[in-house]
């Protein structure tokens, strides 16, 4: 279906053989079932728990994991017909730049795909190899451990067989976990990255428009063309946005209050081995986060600049009417589209920065505390 399409083709497959898009079999429910148990048995654990505050930190990190991929899983299920109608649009769209005869514009294209192709297959292999290190985590332990801190009212978990039938069920899981919430990632930051090519292409027309020798009914026509992709521009990152904002919110709060505890984590570790997988723990918050704001903040540039190439036509050169459409084009600039946190705050930079700020202010002060 993508198969032209690299940049979002790996996301899509996977997503489709978990049947959270394009199609609807018992996969998805075998895998949204396992994990919604896991979070259950955690959530208990939590309230349950008579263990130190390095275990607490630790299961805490894996249950806002499995939190946030279950709410993944769900919302694409209760979404699944606008996540289809976007990534369909996004295929038109593609198709009409390919058709473009600019090299610049194809060069666009071919760098794009080969981006987002490759974020794909690194982001899923460190997602699995975070799963390798959940599975491997109670290896390392003195005593009997699970990859995720789980009571099972009733059972003993830490007996036999119980134990090792659990600890094969949460190792089973891990993978599905993962194949819901990587893709998911990728997937966004893909689309993402496609707007980015958008507002690329608009700029390129549009200093373009210059050079081109041509009637004032043609300027007028080219100009007129560039605000209705403008529009679309706008209109596909509204509708982007209206699928993530939440989830980015939930993540900007979770995750930031997680990459503090991990941190401390560090401090009590008991072996090297233990160190390597909670800094793996925290190279996998950092590269997700980090992923999806870097590209956030690039579209958010990039409708900026839209203003700076439609000022460089020479405007003032035109027809009045085109002036006209010109300066709306400019002034329609100056409230970017871009994707937000819980439409509060566009995604930028900036915002990552303060959040690493934060995460370290919250650190030292529990340093200080609790040492």
């Amino acid at each position: 279906m993508f198969d032209d399409l690299e940049l979002i083709n790996m996301s899509v497959r996977i997503l489709r053989f978990g049947s959270l898009l394009y199609e609807h079999t018992w996969r998805r429910y075998v895998g949204l079932t396992m994990c919604t148990f896991i979070i259950s048995t955690q959530l208990y654990y939590m309230f349950r728990t008579t263990e130190g505050i390095d275990a607490v930190i630790k299961n805490s990190y894996t249950l806002v994991l499995w939190l946030n991929t279950v709410l993944r899983g769900y919302l694409l299920l209760q979404d699944r017909e606008k996540y289809e109608q976007l990534l369909s649009d996004m295929k038109s769209l593609y198709d009409a730049l390919k058709k473009s005869k600019d090299f610049y514009i194809q060069q666009l294209l071919i760098e794009v795909n080969s981006t987002g192709k490759y974020m794909a297959r690194a982001n899923l292999f460190l997602g699995l190899c975070t799963c390798f290190g959940f599975s491997i985590y109670p290896l390392f332990a003195v005593d009997r451990a699970l990859p995720f801190g789980s009571m099972i009212p009733g059972v003993d978990e830490y007996k036999s067989p119980f134990y090792e039938l659990w600890y094969i069920y949460q190792v089973v899981a891990t993978p599905m976990g993962c194949c819901m919430y990587i893709p998911y990632t990728s997937l966004i930051v893909a689309c993402i990255m496609f707007g980015i090519v958008m507002c690329k292409s608009l700029q390129f027309r549009l200093k373009t428009l210059r050079r081109m020798k041509c009637d004032d009914l043609t300027v007028q026509k080219n100009i007129t063309e560039c605000i209705q992709y403008q529009l679309r521009i706008i209109d596909y990152i509204t509708r982007l946005n209206g699928l993530t904002t939440y989830i980015f919110l939930l993540e900007f709060l979770a995750f930031g209050a997680l990459l503090c505890a991990l941190l401390f984590l560090l401090l009590s570790v008991d072996s090297m081995a233990q160190a390597i997988i909670i800094c793996a723990y925290i190279t996998m918050i950092l590269a997700q986060i980090l992923a999806i704001y870097w590209h956030a903040n690039e579209l958010r540039e990039q409708n900026l600049a839209i203003a700076a190439a439609a000022y460089d036509t020479e405007w003032f050169s035109f027809p009045i009417p085109v002036q006209k459409h010109i300066l709306l084009m400019i002034l329609r600039t100056h409230k970017p589209a871009a994707i937000m946190i819980g439409n509060i705050h566009p995604i930028t930079m900036e915002l990552f920065q303060a959040l690493l700020n934060a995460s370290y202010t919250y650190f030292t002060l529990l340093k200080r505390v609790y040492t």
